[in-house]
């Protein structure tokens, strides 16, 4: 049984919620987001909170249950307040600019790293410092991660790229005798 799903989830204010042939959509201040749910966790609106049931007790669907609620919480708070997540380019020489629909990289290569940047998402880049901000959190956080696994922090100097919040665990050199 999952803990996450046996709460009821509360609708902020401002927002409307809408079920139309098992699509799930969310309309707020920011935007609007639409997901496709399976017909075997059935979903009810009742004033301002959303209950979720599984249609029969399965292990696959008990699974199930607690992932479409977080997905669901993630809507929510998506389109009241976009999310947010930073990356810092670190090492000599290392550039990052948005131009138009692309993020362009300077790392290192012998050439620049163009990035196409998805649908609802803005992307701001200072010299080291590339900030992505979106209603999905799961396109902030696939966006980020595709960019990050262009170039991964190092241990030794710690170039690269790297999460705000990350901290490298930086090796030791090899020592001369």
């Amino acid at each position: 049984m999952s803990r996450i799903a046996k709460k009821p989830i509360e609708i902020p204010a401002k927002t409307d919620v809408s079920i139309v042939d098992g699509v799930f959509t969310v309309k707020g201040a920011l935007g609007e987001l639409k997901r496709a749910f399976r017909p075997e966790i059935e979903i009810k609106v009742e004033g301002n909170t959303i209950v979720l049931n599984p249609v029969r007790k399965s292990l696959d669907l008990l699974a199930l249950w607690g992932t479409y609620a977080s997905h669901i919480r993630n809507m929510l708070a998506g389109v009241n307040k976009a999310y947010e997540k930073k990356l810092i380019v670190e090492g000599i020489g290392f550039k990052s600019d948005v131009k138009g629909k692309d993020l362009h990289l300077s790392l290192g290569f012998s050439h620049p790293v163009q990035v196409a940047i998805p649908d609802g998402l803005k992307v701001t880049a200072d010299k080291n410092i590339i900030t992505v901000s979106g209603i999905d959190v799961e396109k902030v956080g696939q966006f980020v991660a595709g960019v990050r696994s262009l170039k991964k922090p190092e241990p030794y100097k710690g170039k690269g790229i790297r999460y705000s919040d990350e901290v490298i665990r930086r090796k030791q050199g090899k020592k001369s005798v």
